[in-house]
C-alpha cells in the first residue's frame, strides 16, 4: 500500500494544480486577461467548479475589503455572487486581479489561504507572485484612500 503523501508534499501538490488550473484557464480565453476575460472565466464550469457571477456591490464587504465571494445559497452548488468594491468599475486592470484571487476559494473553500490565492490569481494575470501581491496592496491603500484611478 503506498505511503500517504505528507503535508508538505499536498500543499505542493496543490499548489501545482492551482497554477496548472489558471494556465488552462489563460490558455482557453486568452492570454490577455482583461475584464471581458475574467467574465467568461468565471462562467466557465472547467476552470469554476460553481456558478459564479461579477457584481459591482460594497454592501456585502468588510470595511477595506476589496471582493468577497458571496454565497447564494446553503451549497456551493447553489453559486455565487463575487462581488466588487465599486469603486474599481472602470478600471479594468484592477477587475481581474480582485476575481483571480478568490476563485480558488470558490472551488476548494476553507482549505485555500492567501497564498494559494495569490498563487492562482498570479498565474491567471500573468504576473510574478510578488508583483501579483505588490499590485494587490496597491489596489487595497487606493480603496482605503477612496480614490481608485481609471486607468485605459
Amino acid at each position: 500500500m503506498p505511503e500517504a503523501p505528507t503535508a508538505a508534499e499536498a500543499r505542493e501538490a496543490f499548489h501545482r494544480h492551482l497554477v496548472e488550473k489558471a494556465g488552462s484557464a489563460r490558455l482557453r480565453h486568452g492570454l490577455l486577461v482583461d475584464e471581458a476575460a475574467i467574465r467568461r472565466i468565471l462562467g466557465d464550469r472547467d476552470v469554476l467548479r460553481f456558478p459564479v457571477e461579477l457584481a459591482f456591490d460594497a454592501g456585502p464587504l468588510e470595511p477595506g475589503e476589496f471582493a468577497f465571494p458571496q454565497p447564494l445559497g446553503e451549497r456551493p452548488a447553489d453559486g455565487f455572487r463575487l462581488c466588487v468594491h465599486p469603486l474599481f468599475r472602470g478600471v479594468p486592470d484592477a477587475v481581474p486581479m480582485l476575481a483571480a484571487y478568490h476563485i480558488p476559494t470558490i472551488n476548494y473553500g476553507e482549505i485555500v489561504g492567501p497564498a494559494e490565492a495569490e498563487l492562482f490569481g498570479a498565474a491567471l494575470v500573468g504576473m510574478p507572485p510578488d508583483e501579483y501581491y505588490s499590485a494587490l496592496c496597491e489596489l487595497a491603500d487606493m480603496l482605503e484612500d477612496g480614490e481608485v484611478p481609471a486607468r485605459e
